[in-house]
């Protein structure tokens, strides 16, 4: 449910000494008025999250909406007054720091306004909310102490009782406007004020914990739909199904301090991007049904928070579900993740690390495999070297919940980095577009073609002329690119749409949240964009096409049959395709009769026990506002903490707009 409707509201000087005849003429509705007083611009808020020990992020402190004047961050700055303080990006970090050590400075924070800036990234050393050691409750090691994320912070784990909002590059300069002139009118009894309104329903309720809000009713379980596929299609009424198995996932989840600003660029969605590059290379090779082996790939969501996803498919396998319906866990001989491969890239050169779990035959076969697919590339300079021995074992990765579900099993992660990531930004709002390589997420796709096809023909002595055969289709990569990671033509663009009727323009990797009964067969309504895309993309590019290739207003009647592109004109078309969705949500959850329980922590589910369970409470809308006030009778601004309002200027204002109101509807 990663839905797009932070917007800030600006008031300017609303003195109203309008031409009132002339204007109010003009005007035909309420609406048309609010227009005349508002201006609309886009930001991104730090919303409340709860788990079962208590809440992080970020939310208006009561029940009612804030307000404060806007005041610019300097690094001495001693607040007077309660404050809505604008802070730049390469601030907020020391900024948060200061609220947490500094219980004086903390009690005249209001909120705060971050400033978008297109230079950051190019100046900032990084910027990474996360921990050191993301997840590393979940390790399948002891030393949690390491550090994959030298630069991480951690702040994005703390609880804040006052909003915070990320601006548009659009709306930074409006703000910074008012934070100028408030300095300059300081002494002259008039403020531009922000006036927030990121009220939380948990925070009405007094629910201060997943466990207790589910109960209550005022949140939801993070969560979404994992998809998987297979190449070629599994035929699921065969009694022979005894092909072992190559699992390949990727991660289609990121996160941040910002919810819907979660691009997750390099980390994981050019792991992702490098694998449907991969997949579509190799639906074009003849003889696929000769394999020895059967490829399968999943795409996992939820892996922010605890490895739902894998956690949950790894659940379904035990239970042998409808949703796994074709696939046994006893045959998965490898599994091989493509995690953040976007700046495997330096002067030409393409390198990638081999992180491994244990030592086995399978994983010798596949860094075999992985050394011929590099071999026969040689003119694209791609360099696949094993990660350092001193790593105290694999990096944050879905593989972990296959390592702490069975220590033995077989697994390997490509990543762009050695001992720690390479990614400045990782689960950052900055994680964009511009912090990867296109360059690198085509090689690692030739690369990890070429290898599954290497191993699952179970022949060693491959031809170079088989190899050659397997392109990656560099367009494709870049339209992914464009689609996945940018507004621009974002989830418009012409190959999202020929598979599905996107609900948002711009895409933001946010996990979301379930919002009915689980199922395999989910309403597409209850499915986000990514998920729905990357259903119908995989169903198509992994399908044969139906005996009858009929369109889906009839049904798709043949046995292992699917309807791809429906959304888009209302029929479809029905091919033969093992894709299917995954409910992702914690394994220590129950949906029964339209509720959600929290069930006790079983011996057999070890990291259920670690399990947070993590929820997103309940709001109806988030804004922040921000106008001009007088004060005649009073020195300073004061906050708001419930609906009566000290200032009187602005009860003023409120009482105008009363009677224009009236005035119009009297029209």
């Amino acid at each position: 449910m990663a839905i797009k409707f932070p917007y800030l509201l600006l008031l300017f000087n609303f003195h109203l000494r309008l031409s009132v005849s002339g204007q109010l003429n003009s005007m035909e509705s309420v609406p048309d008025l609010q227009k005349s007083m508002y201006k609309f611009i886009d930001g991104y808020p730090c919303v409340r999250l709860l788990n079962l020990s208590g809440v992080i992020g970020c939310s208006n402190p009561g029940r009612e909406m804030v307000v404060a004047p806007i005041v610019r961050y300097k690094n001495t700055i001693a607040l007077s007054q309660s404050s809505a303080v604008l802070v730049s990006s390469d601030e907020l970090q020391s900024f948060l720091s200061r609220i947490w050590h500094d219980s004086s400075f903390a009690g005249n924070i209001a909120g705060v306004i971050v400033e978008s800036e297109n230079e950051f990234q190019n100046k900032s050393k990084g910027f990474s909310p996360a921990g050191k050691f993301p997840l590393a409750e979940f390790a399948p090691y002891q030393n949690t102490s390491y550090e994959w994320n030298p630069i991480g912070s951690g702040i994005m784990w703390n609880a804040y009782d006052f909003p915070v909002f990320l601006l548009s590059e659009s709306s930074t300069l409006t703000l910074q406007e008012a934070a100028n002139k408030n300095e300059k009118n300081k002494k002259a009894y008039i403020a531009d004020v922000a006036e927030f309104n990121l009220v939380m329903q948990t925070t009405k309720a007094g629910t201060h914990d997943s466990e207790t809000c589910l109960k209550e009713e005022t949140c939801l379980p993070l969560g979404g739909y994992s998809v998987w596929s297979s190449l070629p299609p599994i035929n699921v009424s065969s009694s022979d199904q005894s092909k072992p198995i190559i699992l390949t996932m990727a991660s289609m989840d990121s996160a941040s301090f910002f919810r819907d600003k979660s691009l997750g660029a390099d980390s994981p969605l050019s792991g992702l991007i490098s694998l449907l590059a991969a997949i579509d290379a190799l639906s074009h090779v003849d003889g696929l049904d000769d394999l020895t082996k059967q490829l399968v790939f999943i795409f996992f969501t939820g892996e922010s928070w605890g490895y739902l996803g894998s956690r949950r498919f790894l659940y379904e396998l035990d239970l042998q579900s409808d949703a796994v319906s074709g696939l046994n866990n006893s045959l998965i001989e490898m599994a091989i993740e493509i995690g953040s491969v976007g700046k495997g890239f330096n002067q030409g050169v393409k390198r990638f690390y081999t992180h491994t779990a244990e030592v086995s035959s399978a994983t010798n076969e596949t860094l075999k495999a992985l050394k011929h697919a590099q071999d026969s590339m040689k003119s694209e300079h791609i360099i696949v070297s094993p990660a350092n021995a001193s790593n105290p074992g694999i990096p944050p990765s879905s593989l972990m919940a296959f390592l702490r579900k069975n220590s033995l099993s077989s697994g390997l992660v490509l990543e762009d980095f050695d001992s720690v990531f390479s990614n400045k930004f990782y689960h950052s709002h900055l994680d964009n577009i511009s912090n990867i390589n296109s360059s690198a997420i085509v090689a690692a796709a030739s690369l990890v073609a070429r290898t599954l096809y290497i191993l699952a023909s179970d022949n060693k002595n491959v031809s170079g002329s088989a190899l050659t055969a397997i392109s990656v289709n560099v367009s494709l990569v870049e339209e992914l690119m464009g689609c996945l990671l940018d507004c621009d033509p974002g989830l418009s663009c012409e190959l999202v749409k020929d598979y599905i009727s996107p609900t948002s323009t711009c895409p933001s990797h946010y996990a979301g949240v379930i919002l009915d009964e689980p199922s395999s067969t989910p309403y597409p309504g209850y499915v986000d964009d990514m998920s729905r895309f990357l259903w119908n993309f995989l169903a198509d590019r992994t399908s044969i096409p139906s005996e009858n290739g009929s369109s889906c207003s009839q049904g798709c009647h043949n046995k292992g049959a699917v309807c791809v592109r429906e959304e888009t004109d209302g029929k479809g078309v029905c091919v033969i395709s093992t894709t299917r969705y995954v409910p992702a949500y914690s394994t220590r959850l129950k949906f029964e009769s339209g509720t959600w329980t929290v069930l006790p922590p079983n011996s057999s589910d070890p990291m259920g026990i670690l399990d947070p369970v993590w929820t997103e409470s309940n709001w109806n809308a988030i804004g922040l506002r921000v106008y001009t006030v007088q004060d005649a009778a009073y020195d300073h601004i004061v906050l708001v903490a419930g609906i009566s309002v000290t200032v009187l200027a602005y009860l003023a204002i409120v009482t105008t707009r009363a009677v224009l109101t009236k005035a119009l509807k009297r029209d």
